[in-house]
């Protein structure tokens, strides 16, 4: 038992201190207690893979209910608060003295002075949505001491906490599942998969190889290119829930190849996470698979490379012992060992690239008489072959025909600059109500069109399809009753032929009235002292993103 024992510690050791697990060792475990008053359960982990970013806390269940008592994790104070209609929705930020600070999102409401801070600071900035930053000795806190009610505010699909752990002076996020907290976790991770890449082209241009785990392990492999990555699918199972995993990492005959893990990430990296997958194999549907060498476009995030490019390179026709591990947070791993060995003779067939490509670390350019694309140096992670058509898309009020450029399968990191020109004279009155919209899969955008000498310009995040529209139609409102003397709140839906709500605005009497707009869908006012008694004008104003205003008052009574 001892010698099974002090193996397995040499084992975690060693992997701990090739992918950033030595540093995490150092955090302080047991400083910060759990947000809520009951059994910790987690929803989602630090890492796991979201839309566009790896999940950067721990979301932790709330018994399916809201406006549970939520508490700060260890002593401190508010830095800052944050109201927003997405993303955290409601959430407050506290400082602690070890230079460390706590995240809590998602919440319903502050504690009453908090609460009443930001409700004088939204009505003297006229903004419901606020960002506020505050002394340390505005509002000090004691570890357990009341801060929140819990919430589904924001981009919340359901009642749940989301807590972060940063890194006070850098912003970064850091793990919390390495500070200690009391979560039972015995289980290493498990893989299902594992892909290989020929990374002598971009993975971009192929389907790579999948292995089950049965069909891998102690398996010996031939391939047909000196140059290979590896890939796997794999889950961490923490109390019942299935989670992302913290970290992998590749060997060869014993010397460290590639590595990863999910923890000191910031928020301007986190999209880096389409990347770290084979985003053109999720998007065609074939699940996650998460790349343990670095792309050539997104080596800084997550990877540790020890002296190379984090690619296996076979210079010889020997068999070579390969060991994948893939790791918890908790420190259990799992090993998958096989061997590789390079064979001429099974030399894949060249691809032949387009004459054009998009290529990482490069401004990339893409030029049609009436339609061009430019990236920045850090748009792409690897290279692309560019595809591009066009049709007359028939859409009512477009003024230039349907651009297909790539598609939604291949990621951007950067936005890229659109530019279309137009394919219809336009009377002045137009001329400042042109939008361009991008359909990228199942998912639209619309941007406001700048003219640029006679070009329309606009910046995208996606691939896809780019069409230009002129939208002279203005938003719809609601209307209201005229009576509300039993009604407890005021509800308005915005609607609008492109779905673009840019700017919402109520005032009652001349004041701003500050409605909350969670989520984006609705604008709600909940009666208070702002609002009394008696007889009131109210009025609206709502703009769409092409600039065209709606504005409604009413004559009401409460």
């Amino acid at each position: 038992m001892m010698n099974g024992m002090h193996k397995k510690i040499l084992t975690l050791l060693f992997f701990a201190s090739t992918v950033g697990g030595a540093q995490a060792q150092s955090y302080p475990r047991g400083y910060f207690r759990s947000p809520l008053n009951i059994p910790m359960q987690l929803v989602a982990n630090f890492g796991e893979i979201r839309a566009n970013h790896w999940h950067m806390g721990l979301d932790i269940r709330t018994q399916q209910r809201e406006n549970l008592p939520v508490y700060a994790a260890a002593d401190g104070y508010v830095a800052r608060i944050k109201v927003e209609p997405g993303g955290f929705g409601q959430a407050i930020y506290i400082n602690h003295p070890n230079g460390f600070t706590t995240l809590y999102a998602h919440l319903n409401q502050f504690f009453p002075a908090l609460q009443q801070a930001i409700k004088e600071e939204q009505y003297g900035q006229e903004t419901w949505a606020i960002e506020l930053q505050f002394p340390p000795d505005r509002f000090p806190v004691h570890k357990g001491e009341l801060i929140a009610l819990s919430g589904n505010t924001g981009g919340s699909a359901g009642p749940h906490v989301h807590f972060e752990i940063r890194d006070t002076k850098t912003e970064k996020v850091l793990n919390p599942l390495l500070f200690g907290f009391p979560l039972s976790d015995a289980v290493p991770p498990t893989v299902t998969r594992v892909a290989m890449y020929d990374r002598n082209k971009s993975t971009y241009q192929q389907s790579p190889q999948i292995f089950s785990l049965g069909g891998i392990r102690g398996r010996s492999i031939k391939v047909g290119s000196d140059k290979i990555s590896f890939a796997i699918s794999a889950t961490d199972r923490i109390g019942g829930s299935n989670n992302g995993i913290y970290a992998a990492k590749i060997s060869v005959d014993g010397k460290p190849v590639s590595s990863f893990a999910l923890n000191n990430i910031g928020y301007d990296e986190t999209r880096y996470i389409n990347a770290q997958i084979d985003y053109p194999f999720a998007a065609r549907g074939g699940g996650h698979l998460q790349h343990i060498s670095p792309l050539p476009g997104a080596t800084e995030v997550a990877y540790d490379l020890p002296g190379g490019d984090g690619i296996i390179h076979l210079s010889d026709s020997e068999p070579h012992a390969v060991l994948i591990e893939v790791q918890d947070a908790n420190f259990n791993t799992t090993g998958i060992p096989f061997t590789v060995q390079y064979d001429g003779a099974l030399l894949p067939a060249s691809s032949k690239a387009t004459a054009e490509q998009f290529l990482p670390r490069n401004i990339n350019v893409f030029e049609q008489e009436n339609f061009q694309v430019v990236t920045t140096e850090n748009s792409m992670y690897d290279a692309v072959n560019v595809s591009y058509s066009q049709d007359s898309g028939g859409a009512a009020n477009a003024v230039s025909p349907l651009h297909h450029f790539l598609s939604a399968a291949i990621p951007a990191h950067d936005s890229v600059m659109v530019r279309i020109k137009p394919s219809v004279d336009m009377p002045n009155a137009w001329m400042d109500r042109i939008v361009i919209k991008n359909v990228s899969g199942s998912k639209t955008f619309v941007q406001k069109a700048v003219w640029q000498k006679g070009w329309l310009m606009a910046r995208f995040r996606q691939f896809g399809t780019y069409q230009a529209f002129v939208d002279n139609v203005p938003p719809n409102v609601n209307g209201v009753a005229a009576d509300l003397s039993r009604a407890s709140r005021i509800v308005f839906t915005p609607t609008d032929n492109f779905n673009t709500i840019r700017r919402f605005r109520a005032e009652l009497d001349g004041q701003w009235l500050r409605f909350t707009n969670d989520k984006g869908r609705t604008w709600i006012y909940t009666f208070d002292e702002h609002f009394p008694r008696g007889e009131h004008q109210l009025k609206v104003t709502v703009e769409d993103e092409a600039g065209n205003v709606t504005e409604r008052t009413w004559n009401v009574k409460r």
